[in-house]
């Protein structure tokens, strides 16, 4: 798993033009199915995938936090929201709140999540490949494709089960 983890940057690369134009077509002519094709792919693939095996997008990317994130976990935690916020996060390019670091600071060496059960919106339906409407983030997956093996793995089996 970990070979395929370290390879996943470089074989996104190679597939970046062939996804592209796949995801491209998917928007101009979305199959009718498409939401129930993306819920059986992901399904599917998450019987196969162990994400405590990798936890590669803890490891590498940090998730937008919300203000219902924020007040959730900050309960969680017994602070205030703001102190939550100047503890941990940080303001991006994009005006959104943001881990100050990566890995994740919630991320333990044994690749559980110490806030898995209050965790940001954006880690529990991450990487987003059983979303509704899926042809609407193939920005977002293209960038997924390269951090998360499942991504990867599900976007490949799609292109082989949807002709466009």
């Amino acid at each position: 798993m970990q070979e395929f983890i370290n390879n996943l940057p470089k074989l996104a690369k190679d597939k970046h033009k062939e996804n592209k134009t796949f995801f491209t077509k998917l928007k101009k002519k979305p199959p009718k199915q498409l939401d129930y094709i993306m819920q059986e792919l992901h399904e599917e693939e998450f019987e196969r995938t162990d994400c405590l095996e990798c936890a590669n997008c803890c490891k590498t990317t940090g998730p937008l936090f919300t203000n219902k994130d924020v007040e959730r976990i900050a309960k969680y935690f017994k602070m205030k929201p703001q102190q939550f916020i100047d503890t941990y996060l940080r303001i991006d390019e994009d005006n959104d709140y943001v881990l100050q670091s990566v890995p994740c600071t919630f991320l333990g060496a044994d690749n559980y999540c110490s806030i898995y059960d209050v965790r940001p919106k954006a880690c529990a339906e991450f990487p987003h490949t059983d979303r509704k409407k899926f042809q609407q983030i193939s920005n977002l997956t293209m960038k997924n494709v390269a951090i998360c093996p499942a991504a990867y793995n599900i976007v490949e089996a799609m292109k082989k089960r949807i002709n466009l």
